[in-house]
Protein backbone atom coordinates (compact mmCIF):
# COMPACT_ATOMS: atom_id res chain seq x y z
CA UNK A 1 0.00 0.00 0.00
CA UNK A 2 1.63 3.41 -0.90
CA UNK A 3 1.67 6.00 1.98
CA UNK A 4 -0.36 9.23 1.77
CA UNK A 5 2.52 11.74 0.78
CA UNK A 6 3.15 14.43 3.55
CA UNK A 7 1.17 17.62 3.75
CA UNK A 8 2.98 20.92 3.62
CA UNK A 9 4.39 21.88 6.96
CA UNK A 10 4.87 18.61 7.62
CA UNK A 11 8.16 16.39 8.75
CA UNK A 12 8.96 12.50 7.62
CA UNK A 13 10.11 10.88 9.98
CA UNK A 14 9.94 11.40 13.67
CA UNK A 15 9.05 14.52 12.94
CA UNK A 16 5.80 13.41 10.88
CA UNK A 17 4.99 11.01 14.24
CA UNK A 18 5.09 14.10 16.59
CA UNK A 19 2.90 15.73 14.18
CA UNK A 20 0.58 12.82 14.21
CA UNK A 21 0.64 12.42 18.11
CA UNK A 22 -0.15 15.96 18.60
CA UNK A 23 -3.15 15.84 16.00
CA UNK A 24 -4.42 12.38 17.78
CA UNK A 25 -4.07 14.35 21.30
CA UNK A 26 -5.89 17.04 20.21
CA UNK A 27 -8.92 15.03 19.43
CA UNK A 28 -8.90 13.54 22.62
CA UNK A 29 -9.32 16.44 24.30
CA UNK A 30 -11.95 18.03 21.90
CA UNK A 31 -13.70 14.25 22.09
CA UNK A 32 -13.14 14.55 26.50
CA UNK A 33 -14.50 18.31 26.51
CA UNK A 34 -17.45 17.05 24.16
CA UNK A 35 -18.01 13.78 26.74
CA UNK A 36 -17.97 16.54 29.86
CA UNK A 37 -20.40 18.79 27.97
CA UNK A 38 -22.99 15.80 27.80
CA UNK A 39 -22.17 14.36 31.63
CA UNK A 40 -22.44 17.52 33.04
CA UNK A 41 -25.80 17.40 33.80
CA UNK A 42 -26.09 13.96 35.33
CA UNK A 43 -25.02 14.60 38.92
CA UNK A 44 -28.12 17.11 39.86
CA UNK A 45 -31.01 15.77 38.21
CA UNK A 46 -30.37 11.92 38.92
CA UNK A 47 -29.74 12.98 42.63
CA UNK A 48 -32.50 14.81 43.01
CA UNK A 49 -34.88 11.74 43.03
CA UNK A 50 -32.93 10.03 44.96
CA UNK A 51 -33.36 7.12 42.20
CA UNK A 52 -33.69 8.49 39.01
CA UNK A 53 -31.06 10.13 36.44
CA UNK A 54 -30.39 12.04 33.50
CA UNK A 55 -27.59 11.46 30.87
CA UNK A 56 -27.82 10.45 27.81
CA UNK A 57 -25.24 9.26 25.26
CA UNK A 58 -27.05 7.73 22.35
CA UNK A 59 -30.37 8.91 20.78
CA UNK A 60 -31.75 5.04 21.00
CA UNK A 61 -31.79 6.12 24.91
CA UNK A 62 -35.17 7.81 23.94
CA UNK A 63 -36.85 4.44 23.60
CA UNK A 64 -36.05 3.85 27.28
CA UNK A 65 -37.96 6.80 28.48
CA UNK A 66 -41.94 7.13 28.96
CA UNK A 67 -43.36 9.87 29.20
CA UNK A 68 -46.96 11.13 30.43
CA UNK A 69 -49.49 14.00 29.24
CA UNK A 70 -50.76 15.49 32.27
CA UNK A 71 -53.86 17.32 32.40
CA UNK A 72 -53.35 20.40 34.84
CA UNK A 73 -56.23 22.47 34.18
CA UNK A 74 -57.81 25.82 34.22
CA UNK A 75 -53.90 27.76 33.75
CA UNK A 76 -56.28 30.83 36.48
CA UNK A 77 -56.24 28.30 38.85
CA UNK A 78 -51.91 27.66 39.11
CA UNK A 79 -49.72 29.31 41.16
CA UNK A 80 -47.31 31.91 39.43
CA UNK A 81 -44.23 31.23 38.15
CA UNK A 82 -41.32 32.75 39.57
CA UNK A 83 -38.79 33.94 37.18
CA UNK A 84 -36.73 31.60 35.36
CA UNK A 85 -36.66 29.31 38.80
CA UNK A 86 -37.29 25.52 38.08
CA UNK A 87 -39.73 23.68 40.76
CA UNK A 88 -39.36 19.88 39.42
CA UNK A 89 -41.53 17.49 41.51
CA UNK A 90 -39.71 14.16 41.64
CA UNK A 91 -41.82 11.37 42.82
CA UNK A 92 -40.58 7.83 44.30
CA UNK A 93 -43.68 5.36 43.78
CA UNK A 94 -43.63 2.16 45.77
CA UNK A 95 -44.72 0.04 42.90
CA UNK A 96 -43.59 -3.71 43.03
CA UNK A 97 -44.60 -4.31 39.58
CA UNK A 98 -42.36 -7.03 38.06
CA UNK A 99 -40.04 -7.33 41.78
CA UNK A 100 -42.45 -10.37 43.17
CA UNK A 101 -43.22 -10.67 47.08
CA UNK A 102 -39.49 -9.72 48.40
CA UNK A 103 -40.65 -6.78 49.03
CA UNK A 104 -44.25 -7.12 50.09
CA UNK A 105 -47.75 -6.26 48.08
CA UNK A 106 -46.81 -8.03 45.15
CA UNK A 107 -48.00 -6.35 41.90
CA UNK A 108 -49.10 -2.88 43.23
CA UNK A 109 -48.98 -0.35 41.12
CA UNK A 110 -47.75 2.12 43.80
CA UNK A 111 -48.53 5.22 45.24
CA UNK A 112 -46.30 8.62 46.44
CA UNK A 113 -43.88 6.89 49.15
CA UNK A 114 -41.16 9.02 48.24
CA UNK A 115 -41.91 13.21 47.46
CA UNK A 116 -39.12 15.42 46.34
CA UNK A 117 -40.05 19.09 45.15
CA UNK A 118 -36.17 20.32 43.86
CA UNK A 119 -36.33 24.00 43.48
CA UNK A 120 -33.36 25.55 40.91
CA UNK A 121 -33.07 29.46 41.39
CA UNK A 122 -32.92 30.89 39.15
CA UNK A 123 -29.44 32.31 38.75
CA UNK A 124 -28.61 28.78 39.42
CA UNK A 125 -26.46 29.41 41.97
CA UNK A 126 -28.42 27.07 44.50
CA UNK A 127 -31.15 24.78 45.15
CA UNK A 128 -33.21 23.42 47.86
CA UNK A 129 -34.69 19.85 47.81
CA UNK A 130 -37.90 19.64 49.92
CA UNK A 131 -38.91 16.44 50.98
CA UNK A 132 -42.87 15.79 51.35
CA UNK A 133 -44.25 12.95 54.11
CA UNK A 134 -46.39 10.33 52.24
CA UNK A 135 -48.23 10.51 55.71
CA UNK A 136 -49.18 14.13 55.30
CA UNK A 137 -52.92 14.67 55.64
CA UNK A 138 -53.88 17.16 52.69
CA UNK A 139 -56.54 18.29 50.19
CA UNK A 140 -56.40 16.34 46.97
CA UNK A 141 -57.65 18.15 43.81
CA UNK A 142 -60.31 17.05 41.58
CA UNK A 143 -57.78 15.50 38.79
CA UNK A 144 -58.55 14.31 35.33
CA UNK A 145 -56.84 10.24 34.21
CA UNK A 146 -54.67 10.02 31.16
CA UNK A 147 -58.00 9.01 29.05
CA UNK A 148 -59.83 11.81 30.54
CA UNK A 149 -61.70 10.13 32.99
CA UNK A 150 -62.65 12.88 35.60
CA UNK A 151 -61.27 11.48 39.21
CA UNK A 152 -63.20 12.96 42.31
CA UNK A 153 -60.66 14.93 44.65
CA UNK A 154 -60.79 14.60 49.06
CA UNK A 155 -60.99 17.08 51.39
CA UNK A 156 -58.45 15.68 53.67
CA UNK A 157 -56.24 12.25 52.53
CA UNK A 158 -52.66 11.39 52.91
CA UNK A 159 -50.52 12.69 50.23
CA UNK A 160 -49.37 8.98 49.51
CA UNK A 161 -52.81 8.76 47.75
CA UNK A 162 -52.14 11.85 45.07
CA UNK A 163 -50.99 9.16 43.14
CA UNK A 164 -51.91 5.35 42.06
CA UNK A 165 -55.54 5.51 44.52
CA UNK A 166 -58.28 5.68 41.94
CA UNK A 167 -56.49 5.67 39.31
CA UNK A 168 -54.48 8.99 39.92
CA UNK A 169 -51.80 9.96 37.76
CA UNK A 170 -48.70 12.28 38.47
CA UNK A 171 -50.84 14.79 37.07
CA UNK A 172 -52.96 14.30 40.33
CA UNK A 173 -49.97 14.83 42.51
CA UNK A 174 -48.51 17.48 40.39
CA UNK A 175 -52.03 19.43 41.20
CA UNK A 176 -51.98 18.53 44.90
CA UNK A 177 -48.43 19.96 45.43
CA UNK A 178 -49.34 22.89 44.08
CA UNK A 179 -52.59 23.57 45.44
CA UNK A 180 -50.62 22.53 49.36
CA UNK A 181 -47.53 24.57 48.85
CA UNK A 182 -48.44 27.70 46.13
CA UNK A 183 -45.16 26.94 44.28
CA UNK A 184 -45.64 26.03 40.57
CA UNK A 185 -44.18 22.97 39.00
CA UNK A 186 -42.60 22.83 36.25
CA UNK A 187 -41.78 18.95 35.56
CA UNK A 188 -42.01 15.93 37.00
CA UNK A 189 -39.78 13.07 37.19
CA UNK A 190 -41.00 9.32 38.58
CA UNK A 191 -39.14 6.73 39.39
CA UNK A 192 -39.59 3.57 41.40
CA UNK A 193 -37.73 0.40 43.34
CA UNK A 194 -35.91 -1.02 41.07
CA UNK A 195 -34.00 2.58 39.78
CA UNK A 196 -32.31 2.25 43.44
CA UNK A 197 -31.15 -0.84 42.85
CA UNK A 198 -29.47 -0.72 39.25
CA UNK A 199 -28.76 3.60 39.34
CA UNK A 200 -26.14 2.81 42.77
CA UNK A 201 -25.03 -0.16 41.27
CA UNK A 202 -24.42 1.91 38.01
CA UNK A 203 -22.15 4.64 39.82
CA UNK A 204 -20.29 1.58 41.46
CA UNK A 205 -22.01 2.07 45.06
CA UNK A 206 -22.83 4.76 47.02
CA UNK A 207 -20.98 5.83 50.76
CA UNK A 208 -23.44 5.68 53.62
CA UNK A 209 -23.41 6.10 57.59
CA UNK A 210 -25.10 4.26 60.37
CA UNK A 211 -24.75 5.82 63.84
CA UNK A 212 -25.66 2.51 65.27
CA UNK A 213 -26.42 -0.83 64.26
CA UNK A 214 -29.40 -1.56 61.97
CA UNK A 215 -31.38 -4.45 61.92
CA UNK A 216 -34.68 -3.73 60.07
CA UNK A 217 -36.10 -7.02 58.62
CA UNK A 218 -39.10 -5.29 56.58
CA UNK A 219 -36.48 -3.66 54.78
CA UNK A 220 -34.14 -6.27 54.69
CA UNK A 221 -31.76 -3.86 55.81
CA UNK A 222 -28.58 -5.32 58.26
CA UNK A 223 -26.02 -2.72 58.82
CA UNK A 224 -23.15 -2.94 61.62
CA UNK A 225 -22.40 0.94 62.79
CA UNK A 226 -20.21 2.93 60.73
CA UNK A 227 -19.64 4.04 57.03
CA UNK A 228 -20.46 1.52 53.99
CA UNK A 229 -20.92 1.64 50.33
CA UNK A 230 -24.17 0.10 49.21
CA UNK A 231 -25.77 -0.50 45.99
CA UNK A 232 -28.28 -2.80 44.71
CA UNK A 233 -30.51 -4.46 47.08
CA UNK A 234 -28.80 -3.14 50.02
CA UNK A 235 -29.04 0.54 48.31
CA UNK A 236 -33.02 -0.14 48.65
CA UNK A 237 -33.11 -1.50 52.16
CA UNK A 238 -30.80 1.51 53.39
CA UNK A 239 -33.61 4.08 51.75
CA UNK A 240 -36.43 2.11 52.59
CA UNK A 241 -35.79 1.38 56.25
CA UNK A 242 -37.92 3.30 58.84
CA UNK A 243 -38.33 0.32 61.65
CA UNK A 244 -34.85 0.28 62.48
CA UNK A 245 -34.00 4.10 62.89
CA UNK A 246 -35.22 7.02 64.85
CA UNK A 247 -38.91 6.46 65.89
CA UNK A 248 -39.55 4.03 63.36
CA UNK A 249 -42.06 6.27 61.59
CA UNK A 250 -41.37 7.97 57.50
CA UNK A 251 -39.96 11.28 59.07
CA UNK A 252 -36.94 8.57 60.42
CA UNK A 253 -36.65 7.86 56.82
CA UNK A 254 -36.39 10.99 55.10
CA UNK A 255 -33.20 11.69 56.32
CA UNK A 256 -31.54 8.64 55.39
CA UNK A 257 -33.05 9.15 51.90
CA UNK A 258 -31.76 12.91 51.78
CA UNK A 259 -28.08 11.12 53.07
CA UNK A 260 -28.19 8.91 50.47
CA UNK A 261 -29.17 11.52 47.73
CA UNK A 262 -26.21 13.95 48.99
CA UNK A 263 -23.91 11.06 48.82
CA UNK A 264 -24.92 10.12 45.22
CA UNK A 265 -24.84 13.45 44.06
CA UNK A 266 -21.00 14.07 45.08
CA UNK A 267 -20.49 9.77 43.75
CA UNK A 268 -21.43 11.12 40.19
CA UNK A 269 -19.63 14.53 40.25
CA UNK A 270 -16.70 12.85 41.12
CA UNK A 271 -14.31 11.92 38.62
CA UNK A 272 -14.33 8.66 38.97
CA UNK A 273 -17.96 8.50 37.35
CA UNK A 274 -17.61 11.32 35.15
CA UNK A 275 -14.44 9.70 33.01
CA UNK A 276 -15.55 6.15 32.85
CA UNK A 277 -17.11 5.39 29.91
CA UNK A 278 -18.58 2.08 31.27
CA UNK A 279 -19.96 3.57 34.66
CA UNK A 280 -21.52 6.51 32.08
CA UNK A 281 -23.16 4.11 29.77
CA UNK A 282 -24.69 2.05 32.97
CA UNK A 283 -25.52 4.86 34.22
CA UNK A 284 -27.53 6.00 31.06
CA UNK A 285 -29.58 2.83 30.09
CA UNK A 286 -30.34 2.36 34.29
CA UNK A 287 -31.51 6.32 34.47
CA UNK A 288 -33.68 6.21 30.95
CA UNK A 289 -35.18 3.32 31.74
CA UNK A 290 -36.42 4.19 35.22
CA UNK A 291 -37.54 7.25 34.30
CA UNK A 292 -41.19 8.22 33.67
CA UNK A 293 -41.48 12.09 32.93
CA UNK A 294 -44.11 14.83 31.79
CA UNK A 295 -44.13 15.27 27.97
CA UNK A 296 -42.66 18.50 28.28
CA UNK A 297 -38.97 16.95 28.80
CA UNK A 298 -40.17 13.90 27.54
CA UNK A 299 -36.77 13.08 25.08
CA UNK A 300 -33.38 12.71 25.64
CA UNK A 301 -32.41 16.01 24.19
CA UNK A 302 -35.19 18.12 26.11
CA UNK A 303 -34.07 16.15 29.18
CA UNK A 304 -30.31 15.92 28.60
CA UNK A 305 -30.78 20.21 28.51
CA UNK A 306 -32.63 20.08 31.69
CA UNK A 307 -30.18 18.36 33.52
CA UNK A 308 -27.24 20.35 32.24
CA UNK A 309 -28.94 23.54 33.73
CA UNK A 310 -29.38 21.77 37.04
CA UNK A 311 -25.65 20.74 37.05
CA UNK A 312 -24.36 24.75 37.37
CA UNK A 313 -25.83 24.47 41.02
CA UNK A 314 -22.30 23.52 42.64
CA UNK A 315 -23.01 20.55 45.32
CA UNK A 316 -22.59 22.65 48.31
CA UNK A 317 -24.79 25.59 47.85
CA UNK A 318 -27.50 22.30 47.95
CA UNK A 319 -29.72 22.35 50.49
CA UNK A 320 -32.33 18.68 51.77
CA UNK A 321 -35.34 19.99 53.89
CA UNK A 322 -38.19 18.24 55.55
CA UNK A 323 -41.77 20.14 55.47
CA UNK A 324 -42.58 20.99 58.98
CA UNK A 325 -45.14 19.28 60.03
CA UNK A 326 -46.82 18.29 63.50
CA UNK A 327 -48.69 15.01 64.29
CA UNK A 328 -52.44 14.63 63.64
CA UNK A 329 -54.40 15.49 66.53
CA UNK A 330 -57.13 13.12 64.39
CA UNK A 331 -54.81 10.13 64.18
CA UNK A 332 -51.46 9.56 65.98
CA UNK A 333 -50.03 7.91 62.58
CA UNK A 334 -50.52 10.66 60.13
CA UNK A 335 -49.23 14.58 59.87
CA UNK A 336 -50.32 17.75 59.55
CA UNK A 337 -48.64 20.75 58.19
CA UNK A 338 -47.27 23.18 61.03
CA UNK A 339 -48.03 26.29 60.69
CA UNK A 340 -46.88 28.86 60.27
CA UNK A 341 -43.28 27.59 59.67
CA UNK A 342 -44.66 25.61 56.46
CA UNK A 343 -46.21 28.46 55.03
CA UNK A 344 -42.95 30.06 55.53
CA UNK A 345 -41.06 27.77 53.89
CA UNK A 346 -43.62 27.36 50.94
CA UNK A 347 -43.26 31.30 50.16
CA UNK A 348 -39.58 31.37 50.19
CA UNK A 349 -39.25 28.81 47.96
CA UNK A 350 -42.13 30.29 45.80
CA UNK A 351 -40.29 33.84 45.58
CA UNK A 352 -37.15 31.89 44.70
CA UNK A 353 -35.62 32.94 48.33
CA UNK A 354 -32.27 30.64 49.20
CA UNK A 355 -31.45 28.56 51.90
CA UNK A 356 -27.85 27.97 50.99
CA UNK A 357 -25.24 30.53 50.96
CA UNK A 358 -24.14 30.68 47.64
CA UNK A 359 -20.44 29.75 46.31
CA UNK A 360 -19.20 33.17 47.32
CA UNK A 361 -19.74 32.52 50.86
CA UNK A 362 -22.56 35.12 51.27
CA UNK A 363 -26.28 34.98 51.59
CA UNK A 364 -28.04 35.38 48.06
CA UNK A 365 -29.36 38.85 48.40
CA UNK A 366 -33.06 39.44 49.12
CA UNK A 367 -35.20 42.15 49.41
CA UNK A 368 -37.01 42.95 53.25
CA UNK A 369 -39.88 41.19 54.03
CA UNK A 370 -42.26 42.51 53.02
CA UNK A 371 -42.86 44.73 49.85
CA UNK A 372 -45.59 47.67 51.26
CA UNK A 373 -48.01 48.98 49.28
CA UNK A 374 -47.76 52.85 49.12
CA UNK A 375 -49.49 53.80 52.83
CA UNK A 376 -50.07 50.43 54.16
CA UNK A 377 -49.19 50.29 58.02
CA UNK A 378 -46.45 47.74 59.38
CA UNK A 379 -47.63 44.15 60.36
CA UNK A 380 -48.72 43.91 63.39
CA UNK A 381 -47.44 40.50 65.78
CA UNK A 382 -50.32 38.74 64.77
CA UNK A 383 -50.04 34.62 64.54
CA UNK A 384 -51.81 33.83 60.85
CA UNK A 385 -52.75 30.37 61.75
CA UNK A 386 -55.55 32.28 64.65
CA UNK A 387 -56.75 34.58 61.75
CA UNK A 388 -60.12 33.60 59.99
CA UNK A 389 -60.61 34.98 56.32
CA UNK A 390 -63.36 34.66 54.07
CA UNK A 391 -62.70 35.40 50.47
CA UNK A 392 -64.96 36.78 47.87
CA UNK A 393 -64.16 37.46 44.69
CA UNK A 394 -65.49 40.59 43.25
CA UNK A 395 -62.68 40.97 40.33
CA UNK A 396 -64.57 39.52 37.13
CA UNK A 397 -62.47 36.67 36.83
CA UNK A 398 -63.43 33.13 37.61
CA UNK A 399 -60.87 31.24 39.99
CA UNK A 400 -59.46 33.87 41.71
CA UNK A 401 -61.15 33.13 45.16
CA UNK A 402 -59.49 29.52 45.04
CA UNK A 403 -56.17 30.27 44.28
CA UNK A 404 -56.09 33.27 46.86
CA UNK A 405 -57.28 30.76 49.29
CA UNK A 406 -54.29 28.33 48.48
CA UNK A 407 -51.87 31.20 48.38
CA UNK A 408 -53.09 32.45 52.10
CA UNK A 409 -52.60 29.13 53.35
CA UNK A 410 -48.83 28.78 51.97
CA UNK A 411 -48.37 32.25 54.17
CA UNK A 412 -49.39 30.25 57.22
CA UNK A 413 -53.15 31.91 57.34
CA UNK A 414 -54.40 28.38 57.70
CA UNK A 415 -57.95 29.25 58.37
CA UNK A 416 -58.47 30.92 54.99
CA UNK A 417 -61.87 29.65 52.81
CA UNK A 418 -63.59 30.90 49.87
CA UNK A 419 -66.88 32.42 50.29
CA UNK A 420 -69.71 33.33 47.60
CA UNK A 421 -69.15 36.03 44.52
CA UNK A 422 -69.14 39.76 45.74
CA UNK A 423 -70.35 42.41 43.65
CA UNK A 424 -67.83 43.83 41.27
CA UNK A 425 -65.08 45.77 43.04
CA UNK A 426 -62.05 48.02 41.45
CA UNK A 427 -59.98 47.22 44.13
CA UNK A 428 -59.17 44.72 46.80
CA UNK A 429 -60.32 46.00 50.83
CA UNK A 430 -60.76 43.76 54.27
CA UNK A 431 -63.37 44.10 56.34
CA UNK A 432 -62.92 43.49 59.79
CA UNK A 433 -65.22 43.30 62.93
CA UNK A 434 -64.90 45.31 65.83
CA UNK A 435 -61.52 44.47 67.79
CA UNK A 436 -59.45 42.69 64.92
CA UNK A 437 -58.03 45.55 63.12
CA UNK A 438 -54.74 43.81 63.91
CA UNK A 439 -55.58 40.82 62.32
CA UNK A 440 -56.54 42.72 59.57
CA UNK A 441 -53.68 44.63 59.16
CA UNK A 442 -51.36 41.99 59.05
CA UNK A 443 -53.73 40.36 55.95
CA UNK A 444 -53.09 43.66 54.57
CA UNK A 445 -49.16 43.59 54.51
CA UNK A 446 -49.27 40.19 53.71
CA UNK A 447 -50.98 40.67 50.45
CA UNK A 448 -49.39 43.95 49.68
CA UNK A 449 -52.24 45.92 50.17
CA UNK A 450 -52.32 49.98 51.10
CA UNK A 451 -53.74 50.51 54.64
CA UNK A 452 -56.92 52.00 53.13
CA UNK A 453 -58.19 48.90 51.83
CA UNK A 454 -58.51 48.21 55.42
CA UNK A 455 -61.80 49.61 56.97
CA UNK A 456 -64.26 48.28 60.14
CA UNK A 457 -67.54 46.56 59.61
CA UNK A 458 -69.61 47.42 62.72
CA UNK A 459 -72.18 45.08 61.92
CA UNK A 460 -69.82 41.97 61.74
CA UNK A 461 -70.20 39.17 64.70
CA UNK A 462 -66.94 40.12 67.09
CA UNK A 463 -65.52 36.92 66.51
CA UNK A 464 -66.41 36.56 62.59
CA UNK A 465 -63.96 36.25 59.93
CA UNK A 466 -62.55 39.14 58.02
CA UNK A 467 -63.74 39.53 54.46
CA UNK A 468 -61.34 39.80 51.85
CA UNK A 469 -63.16 40.99 48.66
CA UNK A 470 -60.66 40.59 45.24
CA UNK A 471 -61.31 43.32 42.81
CA UNK A 472 -59.76 43.83 40.05
CA UNK A 473 -56.74 45.23 40.65
CA UNK A 474 -56.14 41.68 42.05
CA UNK A 475 -55.66 40.56 38.13
CA UNK A 476 -52.63 43.22 37.78
CA UNK A 477 -50.08 41.38 39.32
CA UNK A 478 -49.48 38.86 42.30
CA UNK A 479 -47.57 39.68 45.61
CA UNK A 480 -44.15 40.71 44.29
CA UNK A 481 -41.54 37.72 45.09
CA UNK A 482 -40.56 40.15 47.64
CA UNK A 483 -43.11 40.08 49.87
CA UNK A 484 -41.65 36.73 50.64
CA UNK A 485 -40.10 36.22 54.25
CA UNK A 486 -36.12 35.68 53.96
CA UNK A 487 -35.53 33.49 56.99
CA UNK A 488 -36.54 29.88 57.15
CA UNK A 489 -38.08 28.38 60.75
CA UNK A 490 -36.07 28.08 63.27
CA UNK A 491 -35.74 24.59 63.73
CA UNK A 492 -36.13 23.51 59.94
CA UNK A 493 -34.88 20.03 59.36
CA UNK A 494 -32.38 20.24 57.23
CA UNK A 495 -28.33 19.39 55.09
CA UNK A 496 -26.32 20.22 53.19
CA UNK A 497 -25.54 17.80 49.99
CA UNK A 498 -21.87 18.27 50.59
CA UNK A 499 -22.14 17.40 54.44
CA UNK A 500 -20.21 13.79 54.42
CA UNK A 501 -20.33 13.59 58.64
CA UNK A 502 -24.60 12.31 57.76
CA UNK A 503 -24.87 9.08 59.96
CA UNK A 504 -28.04 7.63 60.26
CA UNK A 505 -29.77 7.64 64.15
Amino acid sequence: MQKDKPKTGEYNGQGHRTAQRRAAAAQRTRRRRRTLKWTAGTGALVMAAGCGGAYYLYEHFNNNLTSVKVQLGDEAERPKAAGDALNILVLGTDSREGLGSDYGDAGSSGHADTTLLFHVAKDRSNATVISIPRDLMVPIPECRAPDGKRIPGSARDMFNNSLGQEGRDPGCSWKTVEKVTGIRVDHFVQVNFEAVKTLSTAVGGVEVCAAKDINDPKSHLKMSKGRHVVQGDEALAFVRTRHGVGTGGDLSRIPLQQQFIGSMIRQIKSDGTLTSPGKLYKLADAATKALTVDSGIGSVDKLKDLALDISKVDTKNITFATVPVLDDPKDENRVILKQPDAGQLFSMIAADRSLTETAQGAATPAAPETTAAPGAPAAPAVDPKDVQVTVRNGSGAPGQSGATVDKLRAKGFAKAATGPNAPAAATSSIAYPTGQEDAATALATALGLPGDAVRPDPKAAAKGPLVLVLGKDALAAPAAPSAAPTQAPADLQRVQADDTDVCAK
